[in-house]
């Protein structure tokens, strides 16, 4: 499990400045020049700003961004390579296989686990199983 904090260290030994304030619609943004600014205030939890965070890098390290414009077939590659990115860092398949194996099956178990929120837990699992055939 990486923590809440190494991965604040990671995004920014990546380059990538963290930035904290209130927004009025989202909790996260992100732009292409590398900052992402996040509101912590509408995060309920440490897994829930840990989940968010790591899909902001995932959008800034892959490039994976859109305008307001942008049809919502590009905007959902956009946040899919996003998401995708974030579940290889926070639910690495190796580690999410040896805890299975270890009897760890429950999603609120398997979520604690990870620091994960079980909605990403989920949709990890889903992106395993489904989109490349490996759980």
């Amino acid at each position: 499990m990486i923590p809440l904090g190494a991965l604040y260290a990671a995004a920014e030994a990546q380059g990538l400045e963290i930035y904290r304030f209130p927004m009025r619609r989202s909790a996260a943004v992100s732009t292409p020049d590398g900052c992402i600014g996040i509101d912590t205030d509408k995060l309920e939890t440490s897994a829930a700003e840990k989940v968010c965070l790591a899909h902001e890098m995932g959008h800034c390290l892959t490039g994976s961004f859109y305008r307001v414009d942008t049809p919502l077939a590009l905007r959902g590659r956009a946040e899919e390579r996003a998401d995708r990115w974030a579940i290889r860092r926070l639910v690495p398949l190796r580690e999410l296989r040896a805890a299975l194996r270890g009897g760890c099956t429950r999603p609120d178990e398997l979520a604690e686990r990870f620091g994960v929120s079980e909605e990403f837990l989920f949709k990890a699992v889903r992106y395993y199983r489904e989109a490349r055939n490996l759980l």
